[in-house]
């Protein structure tokens, strides 16, 4: 019979393994429906995610992590705790970059480079 230590480390390793794995999962908390934030997330269940996305669909993207704290429930712990968690991204309140409009017309007019 093998000695319990031997046997218990592979779990053990396996288990911090997995444990790391959904640490390291993120959530776009201006794309992401709120099941994903809730699964996601540390101390938010599907009552403030679905207050996150509403909050969202009514007051546009958020700019940065800490907006979270406009949203009635979460407070600043709850973010900070989420912090490695939270991608703010482009949503669909987002406007195109500026920079896109005028490459193409500059490419249109046949003067790349100008505009």
């Amino acid at each position: 019979m093998k000695p319990l230590k031997s046997v218990l480390a592979p779990v053990l390793l396996s288990l911090l393994m997995a444990g790391s794995a959904f640490a390291s999962e993120k959530v776009n908390i201006n794309t992401a429906d709120a099941a994903t934030i809730e699964r996601v997330m540390v101390n938010i269940g599907m009552s403030k995610a679905e207050a996150i996305v509403a909050y969202r669909k009514a007051n546009g993207a958020f700019k940065s992590a800490d907006e979270l704290v406009k949203v009635k429930g979460v407070g600043l712990k709850t973010v900070e705790r989420n912090r490695d968690r939270i991608v703010v991204g482009g949503g669909a309140a987002g406007k195109p970059a500026a920079a896109t409009r005028p490459a193409a017309k500059s490419a249109a007019t046949g003067a790349p480079g100008k505009s």
